[in-house]
C-alpha cells in the first residue's frame, strides 16, 4: 500500500486493482472500497460489467478519456469530498499507467493509496495448471511486452531477454505474436519451447492455446487472438518429472524440522 501527497483537505484518490475479470478474484478490501464509492473511474472494456453491477456511484467509462482529462475527473471529486476510485484491470503496478496518475494527482494536492488486486498472469498461470518457478528448471520470472508503438528499452528486448531461457511473460503483445516468436527464437529460446496463450483469463469466453514455440503465431491467428491475452514461454509449462524443493524434502533439514531416513 502506497500513499503520497497527504494534504489538509484529505482529498485522497484509490487506484484500485480489479483482478483479471472473476468477479471472485475482486480482493475483499477493493469490493468494500467500490461500494462505498460515490465516483469510479474505470478502465474501459478491461473491467467486466459484473464487478459494476449494483454500486451506487457515479461509473465513468475512461477509454475515451486522455490523462488530463482523467485527472481532473478524479480531482475534482476527491477536493469535493467524494470518496473516489480508479479503477484499473488486474494489478495496478503492472501496466496499469499508475505512476503518471499519481504524478499528476500529487500536483493537485491529492493523496493516492494504491490498493493490489489479482494480476492476471497469476490467473493465467493458474488456468494453465503450472508453477512458475519449477526447481531446476526455471527460478527466474520475466514479465514484459513486445516493443511496438509503445517502446521498450533496447537492453529489455526479447532478443537480450530470451538468452536466459528463463519462465517468460508477455502482456500486450498478441498483436506482435509473429515478432514475438521470431525474437524469442533468435534469442536463445529452442525452437520445441512450451508456449501458450491465455485470452481474457477468467471472463466467460476465456480461450487457452498450447503449442511449441515456433508453432505458437499460426495457433493464436487461428483462434483470432489479437489483444486482452498474455503470451507464456517456458519449459516450466511442461516441467520434466521428479524436479522436488528442498523444502520438504525428507532429507533437508531447517529450523522447523529435523532430516528424516
Amino acid at each position: 500500500m502506497r500513499l503520497m501527497g497527504e494534504v489538509l483537505n484529505k482529498a485522497k484518490v484509490y487506484l484500485v486493482g480489479a483482478g483479471p475479470g472473476d468477479p471472485e478474484l475482486l480482493t475483499i478490501k477493493a469490493r468494500r472500497l467500490l461500494e462505498e464509492a460515490d465516483l469510479i473511474v474505470f478502465a474501459g472494456s478491461l473491467v467486466p460489467q459484473e464487478i459494476l453491477s449494483g454500486l451506487k456511484g457515479e461509473l465513468v467509462n475512461s477509454a475515451s478519456l486522455s490523462l488530463p482529462e482523467i485527472i481532473s475527473l478524479l480531482s475534482k471529486a476527491a477536493k469535493e469530498g467524494k470518496k473516489v476510485i480508479r479503477l484499473h484491470s488486474g494489478d495496478p503496478s503492472l501496466f496499469g499507467a499508475i505512476a503518471e496518475e499519481m504524478e499528476e494527482l500529487e500536483k493537485q494536492g491529492v493523496a493516492c493509496e494504491v490498493v493490489p488486486g489479482v494480476s492476471s498472469f497469476l490467473a493465467a498461470a493458474a488456468a494453465l495448471g503450472c508453477e512458475l518457478t519449477v526447481p531446476e528448471v526455471s527460478q527466474t520470472l520475466i514479465i514484459t511486452r513486445a516493443s511496438g508503438r509503445t517502446p521498450v528499452p533496447e537492453k529489455e528486448s526479447l532478443k537480450e531477454l530470451s538468452a536466459h531461457q528463463a519462465t517468460m511473460v508477455l502482456f500486450l503483445s498478441a498483436s506482435l505474436i509473429d515478432k514475438v516468436t521470431k525474437e524469442l527464437i533468435e534469442g536463445g529460446y529452442p525452437p520445441e519451447t512450451p508456449a501458450a496463450c491465455v485470452y481474457r483469463v477468467g471472463w466467460p469466453e476465456e480461450k487457452i492455446i498450447r503449442a511449441p514455440l515456433k508453432e505458437l503465431a499460426r495457433a493464436v491467428k487461428e483462434a483470432d487472438i489479437r489483444k486482452q491475452a498474455l503470451i507464456f514461454v517456458g519449459q516450466v509449462l511442461e516441467p520434466p518429472s521428479g524436479k522436488r524443493s528442498k523444502l520438504y524434502d525428507p532429507a533437508f533439514t531447517h529450523g522447523f524440522r529435523q532430516p528424516k531416513e
